[in-house]
């Protein structure tokens, strides 16, 4: 084996050790249970002189100020470039709250419209928490590093679907009824490739894995529970496959629209769970790794230790939202209603204080609150001229041989991602999305639609903002190709 390739892997459980909001949802949720273990992982790699660590968190998403925090916890960690570690989501919907830009957080009723009454670990602490835990595990992939093979490629499994679809007049609709008449098609294109890296030891044993799929971790979405979703039973069913001790980096393409949940044959879905006595997660568990499986003889033969290695790393510009007058007029006709079903909410807790002690009696007067403030957040932006401003995100474009790998901070719709992928000169395209914290990043045919997550609310950055970050994205891998 030529000397060149270095790889550490690591893991650490950045579970809660107490309540906390969890995150994902309008409506404020607090944990009751723990379904499974959240996790960190890191996969350190090192070659010529260059330098990656790539962390998947079984989070919503990672602000910058996690990644701050983390990166600011690395100082003894020998020769390692804290500009060089990427964090990414698996965007569970059942994790901690974050500290999200687009989110106020915290227990008071500034943030969730009424008060809790009871302790938790705010996002303020959860973020401590994590950031030492994630840095120890980022500490401990870098000093494991050693010489190793890698290899990638690609399998096909069905994970995701396009969750938006438009009626007869055009407007588009997330999830909703698709029995109706009016019904005319889903919006966009659903990606069912499952790009994997695979690591290896000098003896050719296998040791880690990076799985990419199209799609956010949102099965048990709407749990009051903390859980790494379908990315636990799919890390359970790999190791049971292919070893206890295997390192699984799981990754979230670019799939702003996607969800594991399809809309159009919903009862045929049920009917087969029910008939196999599987869960959503376990059968998507299964997909997953019989795509894993079926590649892996056909890559380990092209394992290699000298892949050249090349990491580029920038700060983007991207244009705002370019939100006119009716943008705003909307938001605060909404955030109107929205306020009167919050205020009837509220006073109806304050005529009965014994409705309080029911479970869960909080969640409808904070599913107002939040949406209520979602929609002054528009107006807001538009009084402050947010439009001229320019949001700035960090990009990462690291190439491991013919493979290159591009992240983004959004849930990016999965337009942008085919369209680096089409245009990538690499044999193997990989996107990344939620490298960061932000929101959703609509394709320009979606806003044509509406709905949520492509109208003004949604995302701060837009279409044009996309088209932007996907042409940097082409020029800089390019560049490595070049």
């Amino acid at each position: 084996m030529a000397a060149g390739l270095k790889i550490g892997w690591a893991q650490a459980d950045i579970t809660p050790p107490r309540t906390v909001l969890v995150c994902g949802q309008f409506y404020a949720r607090l944990s009751e249970a723990v379904l499974d273990p959240l996790t960190a992982t890191a996969l350190a790699l090192e070659a010529g002189g260059e330098q990656a660590v790539l962390v998947s968190c079984d989070l919503v998403g990672v602000p910058d100020s996690l990644r701050d925090a983390v990166r600011a916890r690395l100082g003894d960690a020998e020769a390692l470039e804290a500009a060089k570690v990427v964090l990414f989501a698996t965007h569970t919907h059942t994790g901690p709250q974050v500290k999200l830009p687009s989110w106020p957080v915290g227990i008071s009723p500034q943030a969730v419209g009424v008060d809790l009454g009871v302790e938790i670990m705010d996002a303020d602490a959860y973020e401590a928490f994590a950031a030492e835990r994630i840095a120890g595990a980022v500490r401990a992939a870098w000093a494991a590093r050693t010489p190793a093979l890698a290899a990638y490629g690609h399998g096909w499994a069905v994970v995701s679907h396009n969750r938006r679809w438009v009626d007869t007049d055009g407007e588009a609709t997330m999830y909703g009824d698709t029995t109706t008449a009016t019904f005319s098609h889903i919006e966009g294109y659903t990606d069912h490739s499952v790009p994997v890296i695979a690591t290896y030891d000098p003896s050719g044993r296998l040791t880690g894995l990076v799985v990419n799929v199209s799609c956010p971790s949102q099965c048990s979405e709407h749990e009051f529970a903390i859980s790494a979703d379908y990315w636990h039973e799919t890390r359970a069913e790999l190791r049971r496959r292919l070893g206890d001790g295997l390192f699984i980096l799981p990754q979230c393409a670019a799939a702003g629209d996607q969800s594991p949940r399809v809309i159009h044959a919903r009862r045929a879905d049920q009917r087969m769970r029910e008939l196999t006595g599987r869960s959503e997660r376990d059968m998507i568990a299964r997909r997953i790794a019989d795509a894993v499986e079926d590649v892996l003889p056909a890559l380990a033969p092209t394992a290699d230790g000298s892949l050249p290695l090349a990491h580029h790393v920038e700060t983007v510009g991207l244009p705002m939202n370019a939100l006119t007058a009716a943008d705003a007029d909307a938001a605060r006709a909404e955030a109107a209603l929205c306020r009167a079903k919050y205020e009837a909410e509220r006073a109806r807790l304050d005529a009965d204080p014994a409705l309080r002690a029911a479970p869960r009696w909080y969640a409808p007067a904070s599913a107002a609150y939040r949406m209520m403030r979602w929609h002054e957040m528009v107006a807001e932006r538009f009084e402050a001229g947010a439009a001229s401003a320019a949001q700035p995100v960090e990009l990462h474009v690291i190439r491991l041989g013919e493979l290159v790998l591009a992240t983004n901070p959004f849930e990016f719709y999965l337009d942008f991602g085919i369209r680096i992928k089409a245009r990538s000169p690499a044999v193997e395209t990989l996107t990344v999305q939620l490298a960061g914290g932000g929101t959703y990043c609509p394709s320009g045919r979606s806003t044509a639609g509406g709905g949520y997550g492509s109208r003004a609310a949604s995302n701060p950055v837009g279409p044009e903002g996309g088209r932007r970050l996907v042409e940097r994205t082409l020029e800089v891998i390019q560049a490595m190709w070049t």
